[in-house]
């Protein structure tokens, strides 16, 4: 076949894969790309294609194989190099994405658009000194718009840079007054007072927003708008006016995010009947602790006091945060090769559970994030959702420490309701939901309790703020550590911290989010009786 032939025929190829993939026709769309990929071998592009494809039908392990392939030969290209570092990301394959971005960090003189890309992509990482760097490069170079300003602001937020990031968050809902995402995080960002407040603007706002929308973001954008003005009337202690705006906020929210009862129930019934090693006798226990920096898992519930633990535990001279990452949840369902794909992803992990590798598992987390303890000899993991995963580490990383932190239920459950999470959390914005949650998570924790007895420490949140050096002692000698005077003074801990509550984290300890609850006592009355009754620390 002459070169002009088997052009026209490549071309018909690329067009045929296009529509099969625009019809979610996954079997004839693979078809069709590995016939492209036969005839041109270096078309990265086509490669890619079918790596996601692949990746459509649930075949991860050879998805991920590909896009491995396609890094390792990348074409000079730098917005297909951002889409591949993005794949990466989304498939646990941290050390080839940051080889990407490394790669992109020598363009000579990048466009700010493929600063922003880069600065996105590290910012998932975890990376927030470098993404604020690229996000500082790119407004220098002219870029102007209410995202990416709101990235940048919550960048100068995690850094700790807060009269920063509220001059931005305050310029742009001069320009753009109907930002939701600026007013929210401006209004987390300090207590709001009497003699400084941002409520007036607020309620002109939501005056001129569409009532009854049924647009989903102009339901978003009222939601946004209805939370700031109860979080600037609860800490003007209103509550009876601040109580009616956050129902409204959560009563959106709960139509755009319902609540998956059956799904979450069906998950915590799989992870109970998951067949439990005999800590004493299982193969795990015999194998020898891994090399290099050793993980400390934090889990339990959001909310509930995880940050705070993670932010005294950091503080020690032998210990990072690397933050919330997902890390072991993407290297389960690479061991598993299922696709995530919310509770049936697990479900699914949990059906082929006896087939895992779970010293293989260990040792792809390892690989993929040991990077982040920056020469310390520990890293924390702190991911309140790893709660369920605490079966698959004790099997993969028998030597990790778990740490479950524990906080009245009541005040957790409501710290949830107040929080605003944005479209993820759909349990937290309706009070049955929210019961119905917390009940799946005390009955799997009770659980591993009783199976796993000694798998995690419990860490009591009412004993961390209020004798903060004898909890935190029995913490740190559970790890392995002994105490240093900074974890007392998490005040003085200057790394970045990615959380809705890193501006509050930066204070010094104190008792001020105990029973937070009862000021709004009778509103919360059905979700403390469904969950049972507040006043202790309890599973």
């Amino acid at each position: 076949m002459n070169s002009l032939s088997l052009s026209t025929a490549e071309s018909r190829l690329r067009q045929q894969a296009r529509q099969c993939i625009d019809s979610q026709q996954w079997e004839a769309a693979q078809a069709t790309l590995e016939s492209l990929v036969l005839q041109a071998p270096d078309d990265a592009v086509a490669r890619l294609e079918l790596a996601d494809v692949l990746f459509q039908r649930g075949r991860l392990r050879e998805s991920t194989a590909l896009m491995l392939r396609v890094a390792q030969r990348l074409p000079r290209d730098t917005a297909f190099i951002i889409k591949v570092a993005q794949r990466l990301v989304a498939v646990g394959e941290t050390l080839a994405a940051r080889s990407c971005l490394d790669l992109l960090a020598q363009a000579p003189e990048p466009p700010p658009e493929l600063l922003v890309g880069q600065a996105h992509l590290r910012f998932v990482l975890g990376e927030i000194a470098s993404a604020r760097a690229l996000m500082e490069r790119a407004l220098a170079a002219g870029i102007d718009s209410p995202g990416e300003l709101h990235l940048y602001a919550m960048l100068l937020q995690f850094s700790g840079d807060i009269d920063h990031a509220c001059t931005v968050l305050e310029s742009c809902l001069r320009r753009w007054p109907h930002f939701g995402d600026a007013a929210m995080v401006l209004v987390n960002l300090r207590k709001q007072k009497p003699e400084a407040n941002r409520l007036d603007f607020v309620q002109e706002q939501l005056h001129r927003l569409t009532r009854n929308s049924k647009d989903p973001d102009a339901r978003f954008v009222r939601a946004e708008f209805e939370y700031a003005q109860f979080k600037i009337l609860d800490d003007l202690k209103r509550h009876e006016e601040a109580w009616p705006a956050l129902v409204r906020c959560n009563s959106l929210m709960h139509e755009l995010n319902p609540y998956d009862t059956a799904g979450e129930a069906a998950v915590t019934d799989a992870l109970i009947r998951l067949p439990v090693p005999n800590e004493q006798t299982d193969e795990t226990r015999s194998r020898p602790a891994f090399d290099g920096p050793i993980p400390i898992f934090i889990v339990g519930m959001p909310r509930s006091g995880t940050t705070l633990l993670d932010r005294m535990l950091s503080g020690h001279s032998e210990v990072v945060s690397a933050g919330e990452i997902i890390d072991f949840w993407r290297q389960l369902h690479w061991v598993a090769d299922v696709t995530p794909a919310r509770s049936q992803g697990l479900l699914k992990i949990t059906q082929h559970s006896a087939d895992i590798d779970y010293a293989e598992l260990g040792a792809r987390y390892l690989k993929q994030t040991q990077w982040r303890a920056q020469g310390r000899a520990y890293y924390i993991d702190k991911l309140p959702a790893n709660i369920q995963m605490v079966a698959f580490i004790r099997r993969a990383l028998p030597h990790a420490p778990i740490l479950h932190m524990v906080r009245d239920p009541i005040d957790t459950c409501f710290s949830n309701f107040k929080a605003m999470f944005g479209n993820v959390s759909s349990y937290s914005y309706d009070l049955q939901a929210l019961a119905h949650y917390y009940g799946e998570y005390a009955r799997l924790t009770r659980h591993w309790h009783d199976r796993l007895p000694g798998a995690m420490f419990d860490v009591s949140y009412t004993s961390l703020v209020r004798d903060p050096e004898s909890m935190l002692r029995g913490v740190l000698e559970y790890c392995g550590l002994s105490l240093e005077e900074n974890c007392l003074h998490p005040e003085l801990n200057a790394s970045p911290v990615a959380t809705p509550s890193s501006a509050q984290v930066r204070e010094s300890i104190h008792t001020r989010g105990l029973d937070q609850w009862r000021h709004y006592a009778k509103q919360l009355e059905p979700l403390r009786l469904a969950i049972g009754p507040p006043g202790v620390d309890a599973d």
